[in-house]
């Protein structure tokens, strides 16, 4: 234990001579003070794919209906309440929504800061998605993209927590939010029967996403051309990670809707004008009782 506590100690002065200091205002708050939560929870999580998927192999995939709703339903609902509470603390703080620095809204930027907390931990909440697929065999839907966006998002937002919980960095987690609540009603319904046939929209959730990313960007970008003192290097790497997730979601758009079949893939059925028993006379002969090969 002992040695457990100098390891942690060590990654948390090695993480702050990256950071440097953090911001005060969120001292003592559960998980955000030690990196090796966030850490092993995102190891335990790798690591759950990889046993998980091999456990599974033979074994028959678990149906998890009824707990399916009650799990969408409740992230739908902590989406909606984050949604709604960030909208009503940035506008009691006057955010400024091109740039919004760190420190100018007092108790609106600590009431966004709780706000943003429960959005950092609902992604560890949301590894639940891959651990359902992994019980239910949907392994084509555990790709890269769903991987590399779980747990990225995790450990990107204990930084953001540790050093930025409020300001600019509320516009994110807003549209998000609002994703979310459209995106788990979605698989919510989707695990009712009955209800499969209403749900056409499916294609335009992945729609919503990119560009949910692209208005991110422009967004941060916008504190980048007029700052207001929110962390240059900060926007710099918003940025650039969420160009990452706009190039892996274009593809799998392109994978998923827009997929054509090639030439190669389309055989061309030969016109058949004389048949003789129900086969072609130029293809087929009876011989002796038995179907060969006309021999060319």
């Amino acid at each position: 234990m002992e040695q457990l506590c100098a390891f942690d100690r060590e990654v948390n002065e090695f993480v702050d001579y990256l950071f440097g200091a953090r911001d005060p205002r969120v001292r003592g708050w559960l998980m955000l003070d030690s990196y090796l939560p966030t850490f092993s929870l995102t190891v335990v999580y790798l690591l759950f794919i990889f046993l998980g998927t091999t456990f599974m192999k033979n074994r028959l995939a678990l149906s998890l209906r009824g707990l399916l709703i009650v799990y969408n339903l409740g992230v739908t609902m902590l989406s909606l309440y984050m949604l709604i509470e960030l909208i009503l603390a940035t506008w009691e703080g006057g955010y400024n929504l091109q740039c919004q620095n760190l420190t100018s809204a007092g108790e609106a930027d600590i009431r966004v800061a709780k706000v943003l907390w429960w959005y950092y931990f609902s992604k560890v909440i949301e590894f639940a998605d891959t651990i359902f697929f992994v019980l239910r065999k949907k392994n084509s839907q555990i790709t890269f993209l769903h991987v590399y966006h779980h747990a990225t998002m995790f450990n990107i937002w204990w930084c953001v927590m540790n050093w930025i919980p409020c300001g600019q960095s509320f516009f994110g987690p807003t549209l998000n939010s609002f994703i979310h609540v459209l995106m788990y009603s979605y698989y919510g319904l989707s695990v009712i029967p009955s209800m499969r046939k209403y749900l056409w929209w499916k294609k335009y959730l992945t729609q919503a996403q990119l560009i949910q990313f692209l208005l991110t960007i422009t967004h941060t970008l916008s504190a980048v051309v007029k700052p207001c003192g929110f962390p240059f290097g900060c926007l710099i790497f918003q940025s650039s990670y969420m160009a990452t997730l706009v190039i892996l979601f274009v593809n799998f758009y392109i994978k998923t809707y827009q997929k054509r079949p090639s030439r190669t893939d389309i055989k061309e059925v030969p016109q058949m004008t004389e048949l003789k028993n129900g086969f072609h006379k130029d293809y087929l002969m009876v011989v002796n009782g038995s179907l060969n090969k006309k021999t060319q």
